[in-house]
């Protein structure tokens, strides 16, 4: 059996029990994979090395869709589409992994050292891709990881606040409480449509005109740039930054981009202003 396909039943069990882990990892929960390993091993009739590959390849899907995963199973690209199809429906069953909202506190808390630690946007040189980025693109963008991150509410606000309380301590501890006092939740207070979240400052006092873009998953998940924040980054490029935030549920991790933005990522035409004629 062991060189046959996986049916949907065995694909379904393991991605739960997958889930199962990931619950009690996100929540710092001890837990025995090998323990999990054995069980299934009954309940699949699979053996532990399949069982253990299965699992990283479940990783390599979440990674994929832009959601968290087990650190401790190493995403492997090659995995099938009924177990894509198998996360798909586990997800929908806890779609709370979709949006994270009781996740987001622990990252939202502003009682808690509220600097991030801005690190280099990746590169080839100081972060090389994985084998196989461009499958996993490909899968992203199949699912529109990047439209359902964008439409996530609550992890967009949550992202902002973050940024925002990071902006306000990054000045407060250079001494400048003065400038601190005036960052400016500009979606907050006056709505979408400026092309920017957050006007802050450096510490010298010049303008940052932040736009925040945040997700559960890893630092390359795709994500959308609207046609205004494009011209506003284009028009301000001293002044303007897009603050990528990632990993979010678990403790978000940030770096930042400066325009013009096609340097540094690959801008891909999503849709069109169609009039008819």
């Amino acid at each position: 059996m062991a060189g046959d396909s996986w049916t949907d039943e065995q694909n379904d069990l393991i991605v739960s029990d997958y889930f199962a882990m990931l619950d009690d990892d996100l929540a710092s929960r001890p837990y025995n994979k090998a323990k999990h390993n054995r069980e299934l091993q009954g309940r699949i009739g699979r053996g532990r090395g399949s069982i253990e590959y299965k699992h990283q390849n479940i990783s390599a899907i979440l990674q994929s869709l832009g959601q968290p995963w087990i650190p401790g199973y190493k995403p492997a690209i090659n995995f099938q589409a009924s177990l894509i199809d198998a996360v798909l429906r586990q997800l929908e069953i806890r779609s709370r992994f979709l949006s994270a909202p009781e996740l987001l506190s622990s990252a939202i808390d502003l009682e808690a050292p509220a600097e991030l630690l801005v690190e280099p946007p990746p590169t080839l040189s100081n972060s090389p891709p994985p084998e196989g980025l461009d499958h996993m693109l490909a899968v992203a963008r199949k699912f529109d990881v990047a439209g359902r991150d964008e439409r996530n509410r609550g992890l967009g606000r949550a992202g902002e606040m973050r940024a925002l309380a990071h902006e306000k301590a990054t000045l407060i501890a250079a001494g400048r409480s003065d400038l601190a006092d005036r960052v400016k939740w500009v979606s907050e207070e006056e709505g979408d449509g400026a092309g920017y979240d957050i006007e802050s400052f450096s510490p010298e006092g010049r303008s940052r005109l932040i736009e925040v873009k945040a997700t559960n998953g890893w630092e390359r998940t795709p994500f959308y740039v609207t046609r205004n924040e494009l011209a506003v980054a284009e028009g301000k490029p001293d002044e303007w930054r897009l603050l990528r935030l990632w990993n979010f549920a678990r403790g978000p991790r940030a770096f930042e981009l400066r325009p013009p933005l096609n340097e540094r990522v690959t801008m891909i035409a999503a849709n069109y202003e169609a009039w008819l004629r």
